[in-house]
């Protein structure tokens, strides 16, 4: 782990780090001027999702650092837990 990603987890207690982690799924779709991504990962039931401003190649497949926290999202009433990514490498 290197200095600035060792720092950001020590000042936000509820961030987490996750390395060799493999996509298993990888969707963009437009909204409004940004690009949603949502991943899903080998062993984890949970969606994680992040925002770009222009679109990104394809993660399917592929072995991924990811920082995250969790978060809640509320679509029409019901909430649902995601993780919403705050960094993200190609392992």
């Amino acid at each position: 782990m290197n200095k600035d990603l060792k720092s950001m987890l020590a000042s936000h207690d509820k961030l987490v780090h996750s390395e060799m982690m493999t996509v298993k799924s990888h969707i963009q779709r437009e909204q409004d001027d940004w690009f949603v991504n949502t991943l899903m990962l080998d062993d984890v039931s949970v969606p994680f999702k992040y925002r770009r401003k222009k679109p990104y190649q394809s993660l399917n497949g592929k072995k991924v650092n990811v920082t995250y926290y969790p978060d809640v999202e509320v679509v029409a009433g019901l909430e649902f837990e995601i993780m919403k990514v705050v960094r993200l490498k190609i392992s």
